[in-house]
């Protein structure tokens, strides 16, 4: 299943979640009908004052003497009770998803006691952890993801959560820190990414503010009664009658919201099961390696906590989780992932049924000497040897995923990158004056009026660190930027809003600064603003655009920016453009090479954010087509692979790292 094709099946499942949230709701309806009935004509003395209205509407006549003759249908009681359970899930989801969405990915870690692994972190569990995750994002194309640990969590697990790509965040407990083994804990990262890449943390969150929503009826019956209890309120002669009648209706909601609740974590576990299998699958295709997430499966069936997660609030985001956090009841109806030995049985079907106890704690500095002897980018026999993708279209049919070989790949660049640089790249303070140095001219003058910028923007500080990075910086290959800017984004993220907003205005100064904008400057400074803005902010999705007719003139632009980078002779940008035109048929003849005089860097920034909007179908095909304009002349520049990638960046299109000619 490649990206494109996750993101449909993504699609369908909130589709199939929304049919199941509208039963669920109409049983907590009816429910609540039964119980309005039930309260208003028989448990409620005062029902009989109602007598004249009810004969008003219903023209019964007089009062039925017989209590069991009592009228158990009546539209008006119906409709007002449906209303109010519409309008009590709906808020109450609302609110919930307003609550997860504006703080995104880290608001959901930090909401169950997460605490933000520093990029810097010299502790060895912290550091392996960190380096699975800059390893996955960068074979993934994915922004380096913010990593945070449940401290006094020693169950085994994880999870992913955030919005999109740009707020994700990946958290482990530290029980998994301290019991799995590197092998095993790239297979739990693996999965983790899975869910990542396919949408599905967007589908969690909507699933954990709907399961919310059904709640609140319960948690208003549950505060009535505990402000009644903690008032103490005697009941007398005269009112008890009314506080009677409180009590009840008290007790009824409590009841309708645990059984809107019961129908909840069913919705919960119906839609969570499937995925868990699908993401173990793709563990072992990224890794390549089934004794990895095999070994923590079995590390969990074996140790006495298993994969429990002790913090209450984290019982709303269970379908989160890399594996169950909470026990269940109704036979396992309520179970958000499928039996451990059915999960080992799809990776390992030889699997002879036994777990094993894990130890107290991994041995790191043993496992780092057996990769001091074996290095991890060696590959075992029968394995291809890593690479990048060495076209395009490889490239773009890879998207979503890890190539084979991919993460071995990555860790060859981490190898390879200076260790000043990556000291910088993963500190708070010195990744702005690393990003300073990236863009550095190789022109004297123009660097000079940068420094001078720097200077006056960020202080001399931060010209000293510029200075004593710069020698690495200029001995960088032009394949290792782009990941290295990757590795920053998780400690950027960190800048407060106050000190994100001068960043991005030196960073906007520094790419323009000569009135030449150049395709690294372009991408890296869209890079960092989608990410971060999104980061800080996340933005629910625009008006979704459907129409390929309607964003025409911006696939032109796209194309036309790709053509012209790919060469600086007329005829092969023609060439190239057509090659990518050609797989648009559906705008055969509405798409124009436009001339460099024709769109600015501004309008190639503006074409980005609208195209942004539009369906997967649209980027899909958009991106297939970039794909050809690249590879028209079977050459991949430097310029048009940091182009393309910079491209579907913006379009929120994860893509791996290609392989330029030079």
């Amino acid at each position: 299943m490649d990206f494109f094709e996750a993101q449909a099946h993504a699609k369908k499942r909130t589709r199939r979640l929304v049919v199941l949230f509208a039963l669920a709701v109409l049983g907590t309806i009816l429910a609540s009908y039964a119980a309005a009935i039930l309260i208003f004509w028989q448990i409620s003395p005062r029902a009989r004052h109602f007598h004249d209205s009810y004969r008003a509407y219903t023209h019964t006549g007089d009062w039925p003497d017989d209590p069991h003759s009592y009228p158990w249908w009546d539209r008006n009681i119906f409709l007002c009770t449906a209303a109010g359970v519409v309008v009590v899930v709906g808020a109450g989801s609302f609110y919930k998803w307003s609550q997860l969405h504006s703080g995104g990915g880290a608001a959901i870690a930090e909401s169950v006691g997460g605490r933000r692994i520093d990029s810097g972190t010299a502790d060895p569990g912290e550091r392996r952890l960190l380096n699975v995750v800059e390893e996955m994002a960068i074979a993934s194309g994915v922004p380096m993801p913010t990593v945070y640990v449940l401290n006094d969590e020693v169950g085994i697990n994880a999870f992913a959560a955030g919005l999109t790509t740009h707020d994700a965040v990946v958290t482990v407990t530290s029980g998994a820190l301290d019991k799995l083994s590197r092998d095993e804990l790239q297979g739990v990262i693996g999965h983790e990414f899975s869910h990542i890449l396919n949408g599905d943390m967007r589908l969690n969150l909507k699933l954990a503010a709907i399961i919310f929503g059904i709640l609140v009826i319960g948690l208003t019956g549950h505060g009535i009664l505990r402000g009644m209890f903690n008032s103490r309120v005697r009941v007398g002669r005269k009112g008890g009658g009314g506080i009677a009648l409180v009590l009840a209706v008290g007790v009824a909601l409590m009841i309708i919201g645990y059984v809107g609740y019961f129908f909840g974590r069913l919705i919960q576990a119906a839609v969570s099961r499937q995925r868990e299998f699908l993401a173990d699958a793709s563990s072992v295709q990224f890794t390549r390696n089934p004794d990895g997430i095999g070994g923590a499966l079995k590390k969990i069936g074996g140790y006495a906590l298993g994969s429990v997660v002790e913090n209450h609030s984290a019982t709303e985001i269970g379908h989160f989780f890399f594996a169950q956090a909470f026990s269940t009841s109704f036979t396992g109806l309520w179970a958000t992932h499928p039996p451990l030995t059915a999960r080992i049985r799809a990776i390992d079907a030889q699997w002879d049924g036994k777990f094993f106890e894990p130890p107290e704690k991994v041995d790191i500095a043993h496992e780092t000497f057996k990769q001091i002897l074996h290095p991890l980018t060696a590959q075992p026999a029968g394995r291809p040897a890593p690479s990048a993708a060495s076209n395009p279209l490889s490239a773009i049919a890879a998207i979503g995923t890890l190539t084979t070989g991919g993460i071995a790949s990555a860790q060859s660049v981490l190898g390879a990158l200076p260790p000043a640089l990556l000291a910088a790249a993963r500190d708070a303070h010195q990744a702005p004056v690393l990003i300073y140095g990236l863009l550095l001219d190789s022109d004297a003058t123009v660097a000079a009026q940068q420094r001078q910028i720097i200077a006056a923007r960020a202080g001399s500080d931060a010209l000293q660190g510029l200075d004593s990075l710069r020698p690495a910086v200029a001995g960088l290959a032009v394949p290792q930027r782009l990941p290295l800017v990757q590795l920053t984004l998780a400690p950027l993220r960190q800048l407060p809003p106050a000190a994100l907003a001068p960043f991005l205005e030196t960073l906007d100064q520094l790419v323009h600064v000569d009135g030449r904008v150049d395709t690294f400057g372009f991408g890296l400074q869209k890079m960092l603003r989608r990410s971060l803005a999104t980061a800080h902010q996340p933005a629910g999705p625009g008006e979704q655009i459907f129409s390929f007719e309607a964003v025409a003139r911006e696939i032109s632009v796209v194309l036309s920016a790709l053509a012209h980078v790919s060469s600086n002779v007329d005829m092969d940008a023609r060439a190239a453009f057509t090659a990518g035109a050609g797989q648009l048929r559906i705008l055969e003849g509405k798409l124009t090479l436009l001339e460099p005089a024709e769109f600015t860097p501004g309008g190639l920034d503006g074409a980005l954010d609208r195209l942004a909007d539009a369906s997967f179908p649209i980027k899909q095909r958009l991106v297939t087509a970039a794909a050809h304009v690249v590879g028209a002349d079977g050459v991949i520049l430097d310029a048009e692979a940091e182009l393309l990638r910079t491209i579907c960046a913006a379009l929120d299109v994860p893509m791996p790292p290609l392989a330029p000619a030079g």
